[in-house]
């Protein structure tokens, strides 16, 4: 258990990522797999999805947002924006989130009683996926950050990768080899968030 809690401790947003591989791919994929396969999600219906970008697959992401985000963003904002992409971009991968919406629906139809409770359990169970993959990544070196560009690249993503129509994106996580600072994190008194009835 210490473990466990040390391992969630240690999850950061680290922006500070490089290209260096820290683990072989099989590692890598491994992590990966075993994330989506245990992490729970309601009714057991899996509807959790992954895709693992490397190499060129990953720059064009970054890329794409890049492009994007620079048609909308005022030209004189925009550095601070390119700069952030580009520190996304020299990481070593990224992995993209989604929900299959065919399962989401196929639960409402098949039990009409929690139809308006699914959508909000699958997105429950993305963020559980998200958390498990993130903090393994960061037990064997590798930093990340989550990311949400959903809106404004989804289609052309899925179009370029031939992900399935039903798959919703829901982030973007840019991982790497683990930067050497993190900032402290500030927290509210606990008290103030946990309640005890005994």
């Amino acid at each position: 258990m210490k473990n466990f809690l040390l391992a969630i401790e240690e999850r950061r947003s680290d922006y500070g990522i490089s290209d260096a591989e820290v683990v072989p791919f099989e590692k890598l994929k491994e992590i990966i797999d075993f994330s989506v396969k245990h992490t729970p999600t309601p009714f057991n219906a899996q509807m959790g999805k992954v895709a693992l970008l490397l190499g060129e697959h990953h720059a064009n992401l970054w890329d794409t947002v890049h492009v994007t985000l620079q048609k909308v963003v005022p030209p004189e904002n925009f550095d601070a924006t390119a700069a952030k992409l580009a520190g996304f971009k020299n990481g070593h991968g990224t992995i993209l989130y989604f929900v299959d919406e065919e399962i989401v629906t196929g639960l409402q139809n098949n039990f009409p009683l929690y139809k308006d409770n699914f959508p909000k359990w699958a997105e429950q169970a993305n963020g559980m996926l998200q958390l498990v993959i993130w903090t393994a990544l960061k037990q064997v070196g590798y930093g990340a950050s989550l990311q949400h560009y959903n809106e404004i690249i989804e289609s052309n993503i899925k179009d370029k990768l031939k992900i399935a129509p039903t798959w919703r994106m829901t982030a973007q996580m840019p991982f790497g080899k683990a930067g050497d600072s993190f900032s402290e994190k500030e927290f509210l008194p606990i008290d103030e968030r946990v309640l005890v009835y005994r």
